[in-house]
């Protein structure tokens, strides 16, 4: 799903990541860990097309990252679901226009189908508020969970989540990543970024470490 070979990142012209190789295969949950301003982020937005991958080979769903124009960037997010530390909901729209609104992005037309998806995607996250509400009425768990669900919409095969439990609770937290679990076990392949060391515990997968501008696959003890 997702391959980098000796690939270098660049954010604002400082070297972020170098040397870097990183390999997800399909059905995988590998988690990035590292301190702020590790790389962490940088890597996952190469993966999505927000920054571009300096030198070195990268792949993404068929997708070459050293060669990604603007106009497949769409084409690509299309395809992997993206979840943000700060949910970027959009506040003067309800859940459901929240939900629409990228549906009808990605070229859906029936409203029928749309309605339909919406309530689909909302089930499987396990959001039972009205969806006419906006985010402003919702708990930063409910609002997180509606950030899950509008990266479901397109039924991705591949989740990226940055900090997603960043700006939640401890028992908050718990829940949203047994959500990420279960999306997991349904599937879906899922590389979070996190600075949370006790989750890694709760919830094992594949571990790379950022670090003095370099990643490393951190195996666990026996």
């Amino acid at each position: 799903m997702v391959n980098l070979q000796n690939a270098t990142i660049v954010n604002e012209n400082n070297i972020i990541l170098s040397d870097l190789n990183f390999t997800v295969k399909p059905g995988e949950f590998t988690f990035l860990i590292g301190k702020t301003g590790s790389g962490k982020s940088s890597l996952l937005k190469v993966l999505y097309g927000d920054i571009p991958l300096q030198s070195g080979q990268g792949t993404i769903l068929g997708f070459n990252l050293a060669q990604l124009t603007d106009k497949q960037i769409p084409f690509l997010r299309r395809k992997i679901g993206i979840v943000f530390q700060d949910f970027k909901l959009l506040p003067d729209r309800t859940i459901f226009d929240n939900l629409s609104f990228v549906l009808k992005a990605t070229g859906w037309t029936d409203s029928g189908k749309i309605k339909e998806r919406v309530a689909q995607v909302l089930e499987l996250v396990n959001v039972s508020s009205n969806d006419r509400k906006y985010p402003f009425e919702l708990s930063g768990g409910e609002q997180q969970r509606i950030a899950i669900a509008r990266a479901l919409l397109n039924r991705p095969s591949l989740i990226l989540a940055d900090e997603p439990t960043g700006n939640l609770d401890p028992e908050t937290s718990q829940e949203i990543m047994k959500l990420f679990q279960k999306l997991h076990q349904e599937g879906i392949s899922i590389i979070m970024a996190t600075h949370d060391y006790n989750m890694i515990v709760k919830f094992p997968g594949k571990i790379f470490r950022c670090h003095e501008g370099m990643l490393h696959e951190v195996v666990a003890k026996k």
